[in-house]
């Protein structure tokens, strides 16, 4: 019988930073894919956000005491530095977020080069795992066994590359409390009095959306399914249900003024917005396009309610366009100096499947690459 010292489920962002830290242990890494690192090479079109420079946990949805110390011990400085000793070419792109430079696959390939003392079984499904004097891990090509095992496992986005509930079914197994997993930094899709927006798919305008005590100003997209980008994906992470509020124009400060500057215009053309959408919002509401110097107050009123335009989403895109899962595996039963259970001994969670997760922007490999340093440094 082969027994590794250290078994990582997954071969993911978390798996592979720690692993590539622990030459002289007998590693294995098991995973589903052909390849290992099949998100980091698919995100960001191609080009892996793998952190962000200003990576703190007031970006995270979860435990700000949990997160917050594993964030400072392994920090964006510290990746940016692996990056940096590993000659990874990197390029910062608006809100400090950090790309490749080149290609993911320049940091895939580094993390196969520092783990190459690493067993891999790739192609190969976890289906269950027990403990008895050690871990032995039911995969459907056998049997592996392991004194230590850490779950590595990532959510349920991305079932495309072999997304799973996998991780979660083995911490129920343990006997830990899940936080009911969740699409997250995904699109919101409409209830029926929003519908006009659909029209606009493909269109894209800048916003600042409210929700959840949260701000982001980002693009907002228009997609056939409702809306989507930069600003609705992050906002995703907190909303559940009800309203969320959208200013359509943020740069302009003063409605009253715009309408005084431009009084002798159309609505479509004073408005700093795509036509098709300003006619499309004017429809909505039932008003014409026309002179602002002939707009009573009441339909001033209605105009200026794009700059907070309120509206309870219907619900969300999905797993499918999910780019991670909210929720996961309760941090109140982790340790978060050695990211090992306290439920068993010998078994840690790391990365996405640990109920952290992050705003768009290279925040969730952030914590990825951190967790996994957490329990490298403390093992």
């Amino acid at each position: 019988m082969k027994l590794h010292d250290i078994v990582f489920i997954g071969a993911g962002a978390s798996a592979l930073m720690a692993a590539s830290h622990l030459e002289g242990y007998d590693v294995a890494l098991i995973d589903a894919n052909t390849k290992i690192g099949a998100k980091l090479l698919i995100s960001g079109g191609g080009k892996c956000n793998l952190t962000n420079r200003f990576a703190a946990a007031e970006h995270y949805l979860g435990d700000a005491h949990f997160i917050a110390p594993i964030l400072s011990a392994f920090d964006a400085s510290s990746t940016l530095a692996f990056a940096k000793a590993h000659r990874l070419a990197l390029e910062e792109r608006a809100h400090g977020q950090m790309f490749c430079a080149n290609s993911a696959k320049d940091l895939v390939s580094i993390f196969g080069r520092l783990s190459s003392f690493c067993t891999f079984y790739l192609q190969t499904n976890v289906l269950h795992v027990k403990k008895e004097k050690h871990f032995a891990v039911q995969t459907n090509k056998g049997e592996i066994y392991a004194k230590k095992l850490v779950v590595a496992s990532g959510g349920l986005s991305y079932a495309s590359i072999g997304a799973s509930g996998i991780g979660y079914q083995i911490a129920e197994y343990f006997g830990h409390t899940l936080v009911t997993p969740s699409p997250a930094l995904v699109g919101l899709t409409l209830q029926k009095e929003q519908f006009w927006m659909k029209e606009l798919s493909g269109i894209a305008v800048p916003a600042v959306l409210h929700v959840a005590e949260k701000r982001f100003r980002e693009n907002l997209l228009f997609a056939h399914k409702g809306i989507s980008g930069p600003a609705v994906l992050s906002g995703s992470l907190y909303w559940k249900k009800g309203a969320i509020c959208v200013d359509f124009l943020p740069d302009v400060v003063s409605m009253e003024a715009l309408f005084k500057a431009q009084r002798q215009k159309q609505i479509s053309t004073a408005l700093p917005l795509p036509k098709r959408f300003t006619k499309a919002f004017l429809e909505a509401l039932g008003l014409e396009d026309k002179v602002i110097a002939t707009l009573t107050k009441e339909e001033k009123e209605r105009v200026a309610s794009l700059k907070a335009y309120a509206f309870s989403p219907a619900g969300n895109f999905g797993y499918t366009k999910a780019e991670v899962t909210r929720g996961g595996v309760s941090t109140l039963e982790i340790d978060d100096l050695t990211m090992q259970s306290r439920l068993c001994e010998g078994l840690y969670f790391i990365g996405e499947v640990v109920d952290v997760t992050g705003e768009l922007g290279g925040f969730n490999f952030q914590w990825a690459f951190a967790s996994a340093m957490r329990f490298v440094r403390n093992f």
